[in-house]
Formats: structure tokens, C-alpha cells, sequence
């Protein structure tokens, strides 16, 4: 038989002896707990410690890596460098579409419409016969003004008749006071009458001379009832209608406007009294109207006129601007925009305008304000102030300034003539620090 592995005393009957076995094994059991306890503990903060340890090389690699790659601070200033090109000045204005000759064709005479022959945008020919006005009451007047020159006429030979009467009574009176056969007194009677007789053959002449011009002026308005072109063009506005009445007692009313060639407009552009000392007569321009996007019009100024425009105490002056329009794009009242070149310069070296207005920001103080600086020195006359780049050094960037030789400016470039190596970094601007803490977000 084999040996029992437990204990003789397990079967034994409960006693003290028992019980005190028991509690052995409980306290033993409650040491094997409390070891296994401890040991569970210790892998816990070893696995606590191991993460920490990997969490720590992931924060210090990221953070390596970081200071590694990280971008140079924003730079300070906007820069660029001088250009060739051409630089042209240019003036601009606004101004009404006009036909080169515009010719107002009216009437002299009163009287009703009796026929109208052409309507918007006829073409006529010099001589074309516009309208009619009734001649009616003219034709009377030609007719009364011939009668009372016949009539006139015949006074006129009546008066001569008695003329010759007088003459020859007179001579024979003068021959008998030769001979002492008439007296004084008889001789003067008979000389008054042959004078009167004279006389009223002359005022005979005059009184036909006048009733022959109330004839020929009756007889030339009944030419004016019908108006004829005076020029050949294009009619762009007609104000009447057959049966319409004119009345031309004080000044001659418009009846048709006509635009002697629509191929040459020119435009009547009112230039700003700053700017009208650039111009003069043969300048080239250009001119453009809403009409037509994108289409130029080329002309060249024909004149500036002296007389000012004053509009709200707005002074303007008058250039005469002739544009070609071959295909009659152009109409009268049109608005166009003129520019008219004033100055050029072929292959100039320029630079923005920004550069020759920049100023650096000063500095700022401890207390957060700017610095006082002392005043830049005015320039002469043809000079512009430019700032160069000294050190392009990202976060010591320096620049300092240069004065050039402007010349011609188009508003957008400005002509340099020398002063500047080619490849000069020149400052436009600086980005203030909103942009930069804004940049330095972004990375």
C-alpha cells in the first residue's frame, strides 16, 4: 500500500489539536496572498514606469525633431527689385461723344408744317429738301407786294407825265420874262411848280424801290418755307411733325440736327486743372466707352481751350479730343473715358511707387512706444528716397536708405535714372507684427 500524502491527523476527530492546524494554514495561505500581492505591485509600476519612459522619448524625439525642422522666423520686410520697361504718364478724363461738325438746321419763317421728308438717321446730301412749310400766306404776300409795284409804277408815270408838263411850262414862262412879257412873280410860281413835280418823280422812284424790296423779302420767305440740308451727314434729331405750327418771331427754332461724318467723333473731355498743364495739342489718347468693353477708340488732342468749367467750385478745362470711328461704333452722347499719353520712356529701370513711399516703423521703447526718431531731410526737387536691403539675415534684417533720380511716373512705376545696381533688394513694406504672430501660429 502506498503512503497517504496528507497528514495522519486530518481524519483525527476534532479537537484542539486540529484547530490549531487550521490556523496554520490560514496564516501560511495569508502569506502566499500577501507575496503575490506584492509581486502583482511591483509589475504594476514597472508597466507605470515603462510607459512613462516611452511617453518621455516620444515628447523629447517630437521636440528634437521640432527645433531640427522648425522655419525661420518670418522676414520683416516685402521686397522687390528694379525692373526695365517702359514707363508712359497718363492722364485721364471723361468727356460727351461728339460729331466733329454738328450743323442746327432751323427755320426763319412762322407758318405750319406741311411736309417733313426725312426722319432719325436719314443720310442726306447737301440741298436735300428737309420739309415744307405752308407758303400760302407767303404767295399772298409776293402777290400784294408785285400789285402795289405795278401800281407804283404807274404813279411813277403819271409823276413824270406832270414833270415834263411843268418843264416845259416853266421854260416858256422864262422866255416871256426875258422878252418883259411875265412877270417876276409869274416866273417863280411856274419854277415851285416844275420842282414839286421833280419831286414827286422821285419819291415815285423811292416808293417802288421799297415796295420792290417787300416783294423781293416776301418773295425769299416763300423760298425759306422749304429747308434744305446744308451739309451732307446724317440726320441724328428731328423735332417736328407735318401739322406742327413754327414760330421763329424771336430767335429760330432747331427743327433737325444733322452730323456732318459720324467716321470722326470727338470728345469733349474735361480735364482737372491739376492735370491740364501736361497737356497740349498733337498729345495721343485713347478713348473707351461702356458700350464697348475692352475696345479702344485711338484719336490725339486736337485742343485744350482756355475757358475754365466751374461746377460746385470744381475747376475743369475744355481738351478737344479727335477719335477715329471708322465703323461708326461711336454715337453723339456717348460717355467716354479718355487717357491721353503725356510723357514715355522706352527700356527704363523702375521701381514701385510703394518703395519711394515707404518709411520704416520705428522702434519700439521698453514701455511699448515708438521711439522718437529724428526727421528724415527734405529731398530736391527730381530726387526720391529708397530703402535698401543691407542684411537679409531672417530676424536681423537691416535696410538704409538711398536717394535717386526719379523721372516719369505712370502712377503704378516710376522711372530711376541711375542710383540703384542691378539685383538691389529695395523694401516696399513691412509686415507688421499682427502677420507675423499670425505666420508664427501657423508653424
Amino acid at each position: 500500500m502506498g503512503v497517504c500524502p496528507f497528514p495522519r491527523n486530518i481524519y483525527a476527530p476534532r479537537g484542539f489539536g486540529a484547530l490549531g492546524h487550521m490556523s496554520e494554514r490560514a496564516a501560511i495561505n495569508d502569506d502566499v496572498r500577501r507575496a503575490l500581492a506584492a509581486e502583482e505591485g511591483g509589475r504594476r509600476w514597472l508597466r507605470r514606469l515603462t510607459a512613462l519612459g516611452v511617453v518621455a522619448l516620444l515628447i523629447g524625439g517630437g521636440l528634437v525633431f521640432r527645433a531640427k525642422n522648425r522655419p525661420p522666423p518670418p522676414a520683416r520686410y516685402v521686397t522687390t527689385t528694379p525692373s526695365t520697361g517702359d514707363v508712359a504718364e497718363k492722364v485721364q478724363a471723361t468727356g460727351a461723344v461728339q460729331p466733329v461738325l454738328q450743323v442746327n438746321v432751323g427755320s426763319q419763317v412762322n407758318g405750319r408744317v406741311a411736309k417733313v421728308f426725312v426722319d432719325f438717321n436719314s443720310v442726306v446730301k447737301k440741298g436735300d429738301l428737309l420739309c415744307e412749310i405752308d407758303p400760302i400766306q407767303y404767295g399772298s404776300q409776293v402777290t400784294q407786294a408785285s400789285a402795289q409795284v405795278a401800281a407804283q409804277k404807274a404813279n411813277l408815270e403819271s409823276s413824270k407825265a406832270n414833270a415834263a408838263a411843268a418843264k416845259v411850262a416853266f421854260e416858256r414862262t422864262q422866255r416871256l420874262f426875258q422878252q418883259n412879257l411875265a412877270s417876276k412873280g409869274e416866273l417863280d410860281t411856274v419854277q415851285g411848280q416844275f420842282e414839286v413835280a421833280k419831286a414827286q418823280v422821285s419819291s415815285a422812284e423811292a416808293q417802288i424801290g421799297a415796295i420792290q424790296a417787300q416783294l423781293a423779302q416776301s418773295q425769299t420767305n416763300v423760298t425759306w418755307t422749304k429747308i434744305y440740308s446744308p451739309v451732307d451727314g446724317v440726320v441724328v434729331s428731328r423735332t417736328i411733325d407735318p401739322g406742327a405750327t413754327v414760330v421763329a418771331s424771336f430767335q429760330a427754332p432747331v427743327l433737325f440736327v444733322i452730323a456732318q461724318d459720324l467716321r470722326k467723333m470727338r470728345v469733349m473731355a474735361d480735364v482737372d486743372e491739376a492735370d491740364v498743364g501736361k497737356l497740349k495739342g498733337g498729345m495721343e489718347a485713347d478713348a473707351v466707352v461702356d458700350a464697348f468693353p475692352g475696345e479702344s477708340f485711338h484719336g490725339k488732342v486736337e485742343q485744350v481751350r482756355y475757358s475754365p468749367n466751374n461746377v460746385q467750385g470744381v475747376v475743369t478745362y475744355s481738351a478737344v479730343v479727335e477719335v477715329e470711328n471708322p465703323e461708326e461704333k461711336l454715337r453723339p452722347g456717348m460717355t467716354a473715358t479718355v487717357t491721353i499719353k503725356t510723357r514715355e520712356v522706352k527700356g527704363a529701370l523702375r521701381v514701385p511707387n510703394a518703395a519711394l513711399r515707404y518709411k520704416p516703423t520705428p522702434p519700439m521703447g521698453p514701455n511699448g512706444k515708438p521711439i522718437a526718431q529724428p526727421p528724415e531731410p527734405p529731398l530736391a526737387k527730381g530726387n526720391g528716397r529708397v530703402y535698401v536691403v543691407t542684411n537679409e539675415k531672417l530676424g536681423d534684417e537691416k535696410s538704409e536708405p538711398r536717394i535717386v533720380q526719379v523721372g516719369v511716373t505712370d502712377g503704378l512705376t516710376t522711372e530711376i535714372q541711375g542710383g540703384l545696381p542691378a539685383g538691389t533688394k529695395i523694401v516696399t513694406d513691412e509686415i507688421d507684427d499682427a502677420d507675423k504672430k499670425k505666420k508664427g501660429k501657423m508653424f
